[in-house]
């Protein structure tokens, strides 16, 4: 018998002003993307916005169904429609934001399809996507690729 653990790494930032331009750029950009969520049910608006190599940025709601689970999910909605419009692009970097009913700025984390579909197009690249989270403390946390969110994503 052998015991592992996972070390899960990440740099967290105490407000939108320490992040990168780049970084900073993405998120809000996942703000004002969550303003066109279709969120009648959850009212929980979540916005994505994804930064491609050439510099490129897509963004993306969430989109819910009253057959649910018919929806998607903000990340997939921008990485799918960076990827339908950019096919030999590769994405560097993704920015996560959620808006609760109260209309208040809070965390979203990827669930774990977006997460694999991260992962899909990590390796894809073969390049490591940034991934860019809003926390409901304010803080921001920012994770170097998929590996720390999802360490045994499915692979071939």
């Amino acid at each position: 018998m052998t015991t592992k653990s996972i070390k899960i790494e990440y740099t967290e930032y105490e407000s939108v002003e320490q992040l990168s331009t780049d970084d900073k750029e993405l998120l809000t950009l996942a703000m004002n993307a969550s303003a066109n969520a279709y969120s009648p049910y959850s009212k929980f608006k979540v916005g994505c916005a994804v930064r491609l190599a050439n510099g490129t940025i897509v963004t993306g709601n969430n989109q819910e169904n009253i057959a649910y689970p018919s929806g998607l999910c903000a990340e997939r909605v921008a990485l799918f429609s960076a990827v339908a419009q950019h096919p030999n692009i590769g994405i560097t970097s993704i920015a996560i934001i959620a808006q609760n009913q109260d209309g208040k700025w809070c965390g979203a984390s990827p669930c774990g399809a977006c997460r694999q579909v991260i992962g899909e197009y990590e390796s894809k690249s073969k390049n490591k996507i940034k991934i860019v989270l809003y926390q409901n403390d304010g803080n921001i946390v920012v994770f170097d690729g998929i590996d720390s969110l999802l360490p045994f994503r499915f692979s071939m």
